[in-house]
């Protein structure tokens, strides 16, 4: 048993180990820059929050205060274009912090790598365990290849490559080797860093038992998900720019993280040895094998039990200030489309429908209008609309939907969705209903902050869309949640008369 200050916690690993080290009887600690993302997670009530940035060494300070093992799980690709730099100022000030405060052991999760040039992504990686190591504090370097779970980018980037493309032109460098490892794997090795009884100084590869090129990566994965095997066409031409833009436009990843990510698969990734062994046995039952970690993400999936997902954890664009109440509007130019209506449907109903939006599911009004605009925002750089969700039904503070991210909901009253898309401004979408009389008021707000004269321009251009739009939503949502409403009274008077 160990305090532990855990970073990243909001994101893909270490949303899943905070847990597990919970589960070990650790005392946990977590930093994020948002406390109330971080309020509908289940250990929230078991964990100390520390509001900060890693980059500000007082809130690094106070994380490193008392603790004994400090997680290094974040970087910064997707938050800047200049995501090495912000990776040395964040590293600089944890190496510092902890030495001061005498923290026992660092653990770092990095990535394979080969000897020689790297790209830009793994050479800061790299650069952030060096500079972790300079400290006195004993660091151990756990590095990864692809982590292969529900909701992780790797696995995401391979499976809607394969869903989308039966033949798939790609560069040369898609034969080279990587030795993926499941996502428990990866968080079996990391909570075991925990329980280490001396603090340890090392770096050493993680990885499951058998390395694949990429091509064979995305042909496992069809036959794991019972589609056809993709055709995959190694061209010289594709260079990395390229084939960034192209996993940009057919799968999740944003331009953003998809060039960093790409630029790293020009280099075979593979374990040279197993010296990981010696300090940490393989779980028990062995490691998970490629097709294995394959088979329980789609799993995963299909019972809509996906954790968390690297969307979630990667925002695309700063949030900025939260939306201001409407008081504060005043003195600044705000657009709106305002729908209401008056329902026999209770809030339970419209919540259900309203928290269902996006994804499978879409936004019940013209879905060909939204698939266009997602495509469009794709070759714009943005998100598009298929990350879709991590749960079809559920949602909670922070989720992604689509290109939307979830800001504030109360099921009783109300869901307000924050858009991640490329404008011209700042956008959100808004639900809300509340009794009146026998019945409930329905209000949908779309709510826009343009940024200059094109923010302007954009807005007047979609005005009349958004008539036909957002009309059609209103009325398609409340038509569902009475719908659901009438179905659950059936069922309820047909349980009486039994």
């Amino acid at each position: 048993m160990s305090r532990v200050a855990v970073t990243g916690a909001t994101g893909y690993l270490g949303g899943r180990l905070v847990p597990l080290l919970l589960e070990q009887g650790h005392e946990v600690t977590v930093l994020t820059r948002r406390p109330e993302s971080l309020r509908d997670v289940p250990w929230r009530q078991q964990v100390g929050v520390i509001q900060g940035d890693l980059a500000d060494p007082a809130a690094a300070a106070e994380l490193c205060r008392d603790a004994e093992v400090f997680f290094y799980l974040v970087h910064s690709m997707a938050a800047t274009s200049d995501f090495a730099a912000m990776e040395r100022r964040c590293a600089q000030v944890v190496a510092r912090a902890a030495a001061e405060a005498g923290v026992r052991q660092i653990v770092y999760l990095s990535g394979l790598h080969p000897d020689g040039e790297l790209s830009h992504h793994l050479s800061s990686r790299v650069n952030v365990g060096r500079i972790l190591d300079a400290g006195p504090v004993p660091v151990l370097v756990l590095q990864a290849g692809l982590v292969i779970g529900s909701g992780s980018a790797s696995f995401e980037m391979v499976r809607h490559l394969a869903d989308v493309l039966p033949v798939m032109p790609a560069p040369r460098w898609v034969l080279n080797k990587v030795q993926p490892i499941a996502v428990r794997d990866t968080l079996y090795y990391l909570a075991q860093a925990a329980q280490l009884p001396e603090p340890v100084n090392d770096c050493l590869d993680i990885g499951g038992e058998r390395a694949y090129t990429y091509a064979q990566l995305m042909q496992l994965y069809a036959e794991a998900a019972g589609i056809r095997r993709p055709r995959i066409l190694a061209l010289p031409v594709l260079t990395p720019w390229l084939a960034a833009q192209w996993v940009n436009l057919v799968t999740p990843i944003p331009r953003s993280l998809a060039i960093p990510l790409v630029g790293s698969l020009q280099h075979h990734c593979v374990m040279r040895d197993r010296r990981i062994d010696e300090l940490i046995p393989p779980p028990a039952g062995g490691l998970t094998d490629y097709p294995r970690a394959l088979e329980l993400a789609l799993e995963k999936i299909r019972s809509d039990a996906v954790q968390t997902s690297w969307a979630t954890a990667h925002p695309v664009r700063d949030p900025g200030e939260p939306l201001p109440s409407d008081p504060q509007w005043a003195g600044r130019r705000v657009y709106l489309d305002r729908r209401e209506r008056l329902t026999s449907a209770g809030p339970a109903e419209l919540f259900t429908v309203i928290s269902s939006l996006g994804g499978d599911t879409g936004y019940y009004s013209l879905p060909i209008a939204w698939r266009i605009r997602g495509v469009l925002d794709k070759l714009a750089g943005g998100v598009g609309l298929n990350r879709g969700r991590r749960n079809r039904t559920r949602l909670e503070l922070g989720d992604v939907v689509d290109w939307w991210r979830v800001e504030a909901l109360d099921p009783q009253r109300m869901l307000r969705l924050r858009a991640e898309m490329r404008v011209p401004g700042r956008a959100w979408l808004e639900f809300t209903f509340r009794p009146e009389g026998d019945r409930y008021r329905y209000m949908q707000r779309a709510i826009f902050f343009p940024r200059s004269l094109a923010g302007r321009l954009y807005w007047y251009a979609l005005v009349p869309f958004h008539g036909i739009i957002f009309s059609s939503m209103a009325r398609s949502i409340t038509a569902a949640a009475e719908k659901l409403a009438a179905d659950r009274r059936s069922r309820g008077a047909a349980a009486n008369g039994q």
